[in-house]
């Protein structure tokens, strides 16, 4: 039996511009990190793209960088946000505001394992990758349950999108990094979801 075309949500998932601390590839996490003036640039043309492709409501995380980049979308759009905790970043334990070559060099086996399987083996004293992808989930399951029919905005960080989708898609998280290697700032990724299942139409659809 089909599912009725009313109860199917297109969630467009974009992870938030670019930060002050992508020039270094440090890991940003619970950290909370600025936009930079590209990455403002990245959130204005988010926001003329959902101008443009029709979006009815827009969901963040509670971090400043994710709000920031879905601010200009609810200017154009004339929507208030609904901020998220659960769609928060992974925390990322002693690697937040660090390099993974800096953990490299001082714990070469660990990071090894973390390369092979970041899932089995996250980094010391970070949230587990297992419920950051359930968080994850949930929420997006929340969101397109409260807007059955209609297209959303969702805007959140690299690794908690990427786990998610894993987790929805059938993956297995332990392959997040290789399979999605990475959620480009202020992209847009089409999920379309139903009460059962969930599907990917579209993986970083640039907006400029």
């Amino acid at each position: 039996m089909s599912t009725p075309l009313g109860s199917t949500t297109t969630l467009l998932l974009a992870r938030h511009g670019q930060t002050v601390w992508h020039a270094e590839n440090r890991y940003a996490g619970v950290s909370d990190v600025a936009l930079t003036d590209e990455g403002h640039a990245q959130a204005e043309a988010l926001g003329h793209w959902s101008a443009a492709n029709g979006v009815d409501a827009v969901w963040t995380s509670t971090v400043s960088r994710a709000a920031a980049t879905a601010e200009p979308a609810c200017r154009t759009l004339g929507l208030t946000a609904t901020r998220e905790p659960s769609l928060r970043e992974c925390d990322f334990g002693i690697l937040e505001g660090r390099t993974l070559a800096e953990f490299e060099a001082e714990n070469p086996a660990r990071a090894k394992a973390f390369r092979s399987d970041p899932v089995a083996y996250p980094f010391p004293e970070a949230e587990d990758p297992r419920t950051a992808a359930a968080r994850g989930v949930k929420s997006l399951r929340r969101i397109a349950t409260a807007h059955q029919g209609e297209r959303v905005l969702v805007v959140a960080h690299n690794t908690l999108l990427r786990l998610a989708l894993c987790s929805l898609l059938s993956i297995p998280l332990g392959e997040y990094r290789r399979v999605f290697p990475q959620l480009r700032n202020a992209a847009v990724s089409e999920l379309r979801m139903d009460e059962r299942s969930a599907g990917l139409i579209a993986l970083n659809v640039p907006c400029a």
